[in-house]
């Protein structure tokens, strides 16, 4: 329990004050209880011993005074919890997606999107409807008992070891509700991941759902998920429900026992009738705030196994601990003995080859080569297991990431867009560009006439990941928010793979303009794009099979120039069959 509740202290980070003054106001709160039993206490003996009436105002004003204290004491304790459980978590989720920027590519490969959904949305949800709310009512239930048990020592110290043994045998049967907890809270944990994640693949599925006509059958996976998270959630409470009741029945048992004691000692000539009333009237007060502790404490568990979670993002390693901003002393990229693996599988063998400044470097080769995979490389997505990249003949791990990623721009095959307006889709490349910057850069991309026939034109919002463009549209605002970022290395990964013939040649003359005098690099499948290339890099099984211009290649490379003849048969089918549908038309 105490490790809970640590856990969750140092998860309030910059909120810890917060947190301490919703502490000390349940202490204030506890304190004005004891002001209603000082106030009994004044009464039963102006009953017993004889009514005064000034003992008696007192007494009233004293309650007056506890019940005021403890309903402004509540308010602030339960405004400041509110605080500090969405405060907390607001910066939890903001630092926890600034620390993704820095990690490597691979946690996102081995880490399912129904998880880290789970984690920055349900998980961190969790701590912040349930974590301020557990830890105060804990402590208040622990603090409360203890205030009202040192009172009962002063009046009985019998009474009060009474009380000690009610609490002892609570911590007992608390304490295996916990380790109870620690078996239940992971498995009912990993059902909830599992069901955002069956949900979110049956949503972005829903294409192929409809398309094969699927049915009811498609979402299977989801309602095993949903059943699963339901039987979690169950169990949970059948888990719980029986030590819920011992702990209640323990609380319950040790009031009755504070109160047969207290008559017994009346009786006996040991207690005085005050005494004996005030301590049978205090027995139902005792137990009563740790009653909702035990209430709330099997929570705690559940709410560290959320902790843990998140805070496991914060264990995975960064790949920015050590880096500097430099200003690299030219483009010039070198890749020297580099070795790079999926796990065990070997990706990219000992890569050597250089790109120079200013010139434009096209890399081809078969599916699965390692092109792309070269590309994140260079720009820091993973590191190197073995070898170095160096810009500008420094190691690219020196840099900042945000220093290395200032001066690259990339466009990837498969294009991401926001559910924003077009042109914040631009400005993700320049947060601070100007609309007429904007503009400037869609019309290098050839995207200008059709954002234009848009019904709101640049202000359009578009559906999440550009449901409502096409793919060639997706790809030109891409190739816009490249254009403005304005950078001095360019990598475009086929850049223009779903861009159809007629604009592709009006964005490669973009292209040509923009990157004259900038290293592009150009990862291309349509082989005709690239024969102005400055250097032509053929890779083949991870290695580099072949590099020079299209006539050396062509003449010394035999992977290349078979890729070149069947590009060009490619071509020719492709002609002739323009030429039928011609011909029949």
């Amino acid at each position: 329990m105490i490790t809970a509740l640590k856990k969750i202290y140092a998860f309030s980070g910059r909120w810890k004050g917060v947190l301490k003054k919703s502490v000390v106001f349940s202490l204030l709160h506890s304190i004005f209880d004891m002001f209603q039993i000082g106030a009994l206490f004044l009464i039963l003996n102006g009953l017993v011993e004889g009514t005064k009436g000034r003992d008696i105002l007192f007494a009233f004003l004293l309650l007056l005074a506890g019940v005021i204290g403890k309903i402004v004491c509540s308010y602030i304790s339960d405004f400041s919890q509110t605080r500090v459980g969405y405060f907390m978590c607001a910066d939890k989720r903001i630092h926890v997606g600034d620390r993704m920027k820095y990690m490597p590519m691979g946690y996102f490969n081995r880490h399912s999107l129904g998880n880290l959904t789970s984690t920055v949305t349900t998980t961190i949800s969790d701590v912040e409807n349930n974590a301020p709310s557990v830890l105060i009512t804990v402590i208040h239930g622990f603090i409360h008992v203890t205030v009202i048990t040192i009172v009962m020592f002063f009046f009985d110290w019998r009474i009060g070891l009474l009380a000690c043994l009610g609490i002892a045998l609570f911590l007992l049967c608390n304490s295996a509700l916990q380790k109870k907890s620690q078996e239940v809270s992971p498995k009912r944990q990993a059902a909830q991941e599992d069901l955002v994640g069956a949900t979110l693949e049956y949503i972005q599925g829903m294409g192929i759902v409809k398309s094969f006509n699927l049915g009811g059958g498609s979402n299977q996976k989801m309602k095993q998920a949903i059943e699963e998270s339901r039987i979690r959630n169950t169990k949970l409470e059948t888990v719980f429900g029986p030590y819920g009741m011992v702990q209640l029945f323990v609380l319950r048992l040790a009031s009755v026992a504070i109160m047969f004691c207290s008559i017994l000692f009346y009786l006996q000539g040991s207690m005085t009738l005050v005494y004996c009333l005030l301590m049978c009237v205090a027995s139902f007060l005792i137990f009563s705030e740790l009653e909702a502790a035990g209430g709330k404490s099997f929570a705690l568990r559940l709410i560290e196994s959320s902790i843990d979670k998140v805070d496991a993002i914060d264990d995975t390693p960064v790949m920015d601990l050590s880096g500097k901003d430099i200003a690299p002393k030219d483009t010039t990229i070198e890749l020297q003995n580099v070795g790079f693996s999926y796990g065990d599988h070997q990706i990219l063998n000992h890569v050597n080859l250089t790109i120079p400044e200013k010139t434009t470097t096209a890399i081809v080769g078969p599916s699965g080569s390692g092109k792309t995979t070269l590309c994140s490389l260079i720009a820091r997505f993973w590191d190197v297991d073995e070898g170095c990249i160096k810009l500008g003949g420094t190691d690219i791990r020196e840099y900042k990431l945000d220093s290395l990623l200032s001066n690259i721009s990339m466009v990837f095959q498969n294009v991401f867009l926001f559910a924003d307006s077009i042109e914040n889709n631009i400005k993700f490349g320049k947060p601070d560009a100007t609309h007429e910057e904007v503009v400037r850069a869609a019309k290098s991309a050839c995207c200008h006439d059709f954002i234009m026939a848009l019904p709101n034109g640049y202000d359009t919002v578009i559906g999440e990941s550009g449901a409502t463009l096409s793919g060639g549209e997706k790809q030109r605002i891409s190739i816009a928010r490249a254009i403005l970022k304005d950078t001095p290395i360019i990598i475009l990964d086929e850049a223009t793979s779903s861009v159809d013939p007629e604009n592709e040649a009006q964005i490669q003359k973009a292209l040509s303009a923009l990157t004259a005098g900038k290293t592009l690099i150009v990862i291309a499948h349509r082989l005709s794009t690239i024969v102005d290339a400055d250097q032509i890099i053929v890779i083949e099984n991870g290695c580099v099979a072949g590099c020079g211009k299209q006539e050396e290649l062509l003449a010394d490379c035999p992977l290349y120039a078979n890729m070149w003849k069947a590009h060009q048969e490619s071509k020719d089918r492709m002609g002739e069959e323009e030429q039928k549908d011609a011909s029949n038309n």
